[in-house]
C-alpha cells in the first residue's frame, strides 16, 4: 500500500526562498526517478506565511527510506537545513480504508 510523506519547511523571506529554490528543484527532479516514487505536490499555507508542505507519495516506506537516506539526498538536505536554520520536519502516513480503526501504541500505566 502506498505511503505519503509530509515534509514541512518554513521559509522566512524572499531572499531565502530564492536561495532555496534550486535545492528544491534538485530534490524533486532526482526523487522523480527513484524506484517507488509515485507523485508529489507542494502546498503554500494560506494563513501561515512562509510555511510550505510537500506531500510525496511512494509505493512503500522502504522505497522512501532508500531515497531519504541516500548520500545524494542527504547532501542536498544538509544544504537546505543550513539555509533554513532548522531541521526539515517529516511525517509518514498510510491510508485508512474501509473504516478500519487506526493502530495506536499501548498506553503506559493503563488501568
Amino acid at each position: 500500500m502506498a505511503v505519503s510523506i509530509i515534509i514541512k519547511r518554513l521559509v522566512k523571506d524572499e531572499t531565502m526562498a530564492a536561495q532555496l529554490a534550486p535545492f528544491i528543484v534538485q530534490l524533486r527532479s532526482r526523487a522523480a526517478v527513484q524506484p517507488g516514487f509515485l507523485t508529489d505536490q507542494t502546498f503554500s499555507c494560506l494563513d501561515c506565511e512562509g510555511e510550505y508542505l510537500i506531500m510525496s507519495t511512494w509505493h512503500t516506506l522502504e522505497d522512501w527510506n532508500k531515497w531519504m537516506h541516500s548520500q545524494e539526498r542527504q547532501t542536498i538536505q544538509r544544504k537546505i537545513d543550513e539555509l533554513l536554520g532548522e531541521k526539515t520536519l517529516y511525517r509518514y502516513y498510510e491510508p485508512v480504508v474501509g473504516g478500519i480503526i487506526p493502530k495506536f501504541p499501548p498506553r503506559e500505566n493503563q488501568q
